[in-house]
């Protein structure tokens, strides 16, 4: 349906965009210093209220600069591919480590995502939880050669996004299922449309011979079928013969509306209700209330996400190398749709009125929000082991 139709496609990217291009972070949480350093490295985020972050890390991809990618998770990648979600229901991904022999450290290398066309089983405990899926084996057509078995990956080693899962459902729900027979009807109508275009647009030809004759009735279907439109186009036709267009004729339906209005089903799906504004007039007052419900529902995914991304991601990595008893920080986000950046004037009329103290913590907090580089320039040296091997590692906590 993406592939196919521009109104789906345009659901899709109205709401994965805005979550892509919100600011991601690590808030500490009350977490040791050591520990959220480890973790904004691992994910190559910033980290709430740093001192440094803006001066030693890119804040368009949130990169540390000077660091090579090669080898290192990048959570913008890994939240493109979260998002695939929102047309399967589920987005499976399997945790990979490299250790470092020097620190003792495992490092996360990347959460390999397993494509949902590739995974063929979920198996479900019987209460409900997750045991692990099963994914085909390479060169995989659907039919799987005896000799190749299914690659079984357990809970341990998972980490699962699901749309509105729950009870035992691990597949989840398409935010494109309710609007399916929308598009089906749609991409029919499209097609009886192209062909009434086609036949009906310019009329049908239509030869009349002077008498009952079959020669002559053939030869007039001739004469029909070969007329062409052009600048020498022509026709001679024997006395009492005549020729036509004929176009279709009373009252005959309208597929654009029938169109139109299965494009606004869809928007509605993902409550995207702003897609159907058509610029014929309307109030502003309610699709400023519209556009609030769609950012809202944005909110509640990109809180979705940070959720599993935290217990997921970060408690393993902080339960594999700090301890199960440490604290650890979390994965947050700019609100999407309500920030203001606040002007010079309005930040000196807060210092003025003595409701903003102009501290180091604000300093850092202001440069980081607009994207300026720290006043104290950092150490922007990588201090991760490049050569350590990869590795998966066992059960370090379940993704159900």
């Amino acid at each position: 349906m993406a592939d196919e139709d521009g109104r789906v496609t345009s659901l899709l990217e109205a709401i994965k965009l805005p979550i892509l291009r919100t600011p991601w972070r690590i808030d500490p949480a009350g977490a040791d210093p050591a520990v959220v350093d480890f973790i904004a490295a691992n994910l190559g985020l910033p980290v709430v209220g740093a001192s440094d972050e803006a001066d030693d890390r890119d804040t368009a991809t949130a990169m540390p600069r000077g660091r090579r990618r090669q080898g290192r998770f990048s959570w913008r990648t890994h939240l493109a591919e979260v998002l695939t979600m929102l047309e399967f229901g589920h987005a499976y991904f399997e945790q990979v480590y490299r250790y470092d022999p020097e620190a003792r450290q495992f490092w996360l290398r990347k959460l390999a995502p397993r494509p949902q066309a590739t995974i063929s089983k979920i198996n479900v405990a019987r209460d409900g939880g997750l045991e692990s899926i099963e994914q085909a084996p390479p060169g995989w057509n659907g039919l799987a050669p005896s000799a190749l078995a299914e690659v079984k990956i357990p809970v341990s080693r998972l980490v699962a996004y699901v749309r509105h899962g729950g009870s035992g459902n691990w597949i989840g729900k398409s935010l494109l299922r309710p609007v399916h027979k929308n598009w089906l009807l749609k991409d029919d109508i499209l097609r009886v449309q192209a062909t009434a275009i086609r036949r009906g647009g310019a009329g049908i030809p239509v030869v009349t011979c002077a008498k009952d004759d079959d020669k002559q009735v053939e030869r007039a279907q001739q004469l029909a079928s070969n007329m062409r439109a052009g600048n020498f186009a022509g026709l001679g036709l024997p006395p009492g013969w005549k020729a036509e267009l004929i176009g279709v004729q009373g009252n005959l339906p309208d597929p654009q509306r029938a169109i139109e209005s299965h494009d606004r089903a869809i928007a509605l799906a993902g409550l995207a209700h702003f897609l159907n504004l058509d610029g014929r007039g309307g109030s502003y007052a309610l699709a400023s209330v519209q556009a609030d419900t769609f950012v809202q529902a944005l909110q509640a995914v990109a809180e979705q996400i940070a959720e599993i991304s935290t217990e997921h991601i970060v408690y393993d990595l902080v339960d594999l190398n700090f301890g199960t008893d440490v604290a650890a920080p979390r994965i947050v986000f700019d609100e999407i749709g309500t920030r203001q950046d606040a002007t010079a004037a309005a930040l000196k009329m807060l210092v003025d009125s003595g409701l903003l103290v102009p501290d180091p913590g604000t300093e850092h907090a202001i440069r980081q929000n607009l994207g300026l580089p720290s006043a104290a320039g950092a150490d922007a040296g990588d201090d991760t082991a490049d050569s350590a091997p990869a590795v998966t590692v066992p059960s370090v906590g379940a993704a159900s």
